[in-house]
């Protein structure tokens, strides 16, 4: 039996304690991280949004981009980054969004579509309402 006053401690516990609790606890939350990336993944090919389910501003979004513009808001067209990895992956500077107006917002909104390849004609396009935490591919 080992005496009371050799044994290690961390914060009032006993030092291997305290080891296999931070042990555990990180193992956890590595575990939970690595399955909501895995949920995210799976959830984007189910996620989908026909036209017609598309609010009317961003069905005439999706009509400018078709047509190459104009565009209302000066970074229509930017590259979409996908640093999140949200969308599939994709080589830099293949997705590029454009705003959707959002009635009553004082800015752009949280509104987008990101198109895929060339924007007019690849008709693969990407519908956010939460600023990028979410998206739903178009079905045509």
């Amino acid at each position: 039996m080992k005496n009371h006053a050799t044994q290690r401690h961390f914060l009032g516990l006993n030092a291997d304690f305290a080891v296999a609790m931070l042990r555990n606890s990180v193992l956890l939350l590595l575990g939970l991280l690595l399955s909501f990336q895995v949920f995210a993944r799976e959830s984007l090919s189910q996620d989908v949004v026909t036209v017609d389910q598309l609010p009317s501003e961003a069905q005439t979004t999706l009509i400018l981009i078709k047509q190459g513009g104009p565009f209302p808001y000066a970074k229509d067209g930017v590259i979409f980054g996908n640093y999140e990895g949200m969308l599939p992956k994709q080589r830099r500077g293949y997705y590029h969004e454009y705003t959707v107006k959002t009635p009553r917002a004082r800015n752009r909104g949280a509104r987008r579509i990101i198109a895929g390849g060339n924007p007019q004609s690849s008709g693969e396009y990407y519908y956010t309402d939460n600023h990028y935490q979410t998206f739903r591919r178009i079905q045509e």
